[in-house]
């Protein structure tokens, strides 16, 4: 991946979605995302569809030779092709012409807009996987590497075949919610007499950038974790790391400035996956950001230049009347980001 193309496929002042759709209506979905994400629409995932739509499941459909099957406690390494495997290849057929479709009826094609994929990260996949015998297929090195080897090579087939169907540029997102329990070694093995050993981060980040460094295009690697691994990430080749910034301590800040130091966009997570309460504005959404940005020194067009907007996660649990919103916040923010963040005060 080039600098150029980080710069050409993914920037600052705009919003974007994280992943994860409510219902089941893949037409519903693609239209709702390329309207309300003009500047990077991305390919919903609609886990309630059940088996083989949800994160995990759709890298069934993606890797090259590996395929999953289901246990009663998740997903496992099928020594053959399954109905699992069959129904994530559908299911993300399906949603890929959909997407098309939607693309095609916005007049897209060919404008140079960017779209957006994502795909479970390596770390994540071979935490949540298991091999034939129970164990999570991270106690295995090589099972871990030919997990991050075919994930790398059928994400960046996916990746192109989108690049050509919509006639558009494509940004990856690896999506690693479970890399700080990888890292800290906290994830619960096959019985209480098992344990998983905390993965070394120099051992750790070559698998992420095995999948990073694969694709032609930029890739955002973004984190749900409550304590997302950010000194970690600065070290991966990914051009943009996205996070929730409700998860972001006082002592995370010098994390997230020297993530900003190394060049790196940031994708703040900054509004609610859950309707709050009271019916929030973009302004008083928006004013985290701000003062972050202020806090940690940088220049008020930090925000116009290195910030992407998102809603803190994925928005499947989400009712589909606050997902939409979710969305027309996150771009009122951006674009308030965008037009004129030296203007913005706040009381």
């Amino acid at each position: 991946m080039s600098d150029d193309d980080g710069g050409s496929r993914l920037r600052g002042g705009i919003a974007t979605g994280v992943g994860s759709w409510p219902g089941t209506d893949p037409r519903e979905a693609a239209a709702t995302l390329v309207g309300e994400l003009p500047d990077l629409a991305h390919l919903p995932e609609s886990p309630a569809r059940g088996a083989g739509s949800d994160m995990v499941g759709r890298a069934s459909a993606l890797l090259v030779d590996i395929r999953l099957d289901t246990t009663t406690r998740g997903y496992r390494l099928a020594t053959r092709p399954g109905a699992i495997a069959r129904r994530a290849h559908d299911l993300l057929r399906t949603d890929l012409d959909a997407l098309e479709e939607a693309w095609e009826l916005a007049g897209a094609t060919g404008t140079g807009r960017v779209v957006k994929v994502q795909a479970v990260g390596p770390l994540t996949l071979a935490a949540q996987v298991e091999l034939a015998n129970g164990h999570r297929a991270l106690t295995d090195p090589g099972a871990v590497r030919d997990l991050s080897e075919s994930l790398a090579e059928g994400l960046a087939t996916h990746a192109a075949e989108v690049s050509k169907r919509l006639g558009a540029a494509v940004v990856v997102q690896l999506d690693e919610p479970s890399a700080p329990a990888v890292l800290e070694g906290s994830l619960r093995g096959a019985s209480v007499l098992n344990t998983v050993r905390a993965l070394p981060e120099p051992e750790a980040l070559h698998i992420l950038d095995t999948v990073v460094t694969a694709q032609s295009g930029p890739v955002l690697v973004h984190s749900c974790a409550t304590e997302p691994p950010l000194r970690f990430l600065r070290g991966s080749a990914a051009a943009a790391i996205g996070f929730d910034l409700a998860a972001i301590a006082t002592g995370d800040l010098d994390a997230v400035g020297e993530l900003l130091d190394s060049g790196k966009l940031l994708a703040l997570g900054l509004v609610p996956t859950a309707a709050p309460p009271v019916p929030p504005t973009w302004r008083r959404l928006a004013e985290p950001g701000v003062r972050l940005i202020d806090r940690l020194g940088f220049g008020r067009r930090t925000l116009t230049d290195r910030v992407l907007v998102t809603p803190a996660c994925g928005l499947a649990s989400a009712p589909l009347s606050w997902a939409r919103r979710a969305l027309e916040l996150s771009s009122d923010i951006a674009r308030a980001y965008a037009d004129d963040p030296e203007s913005l005060t706040f009381d």
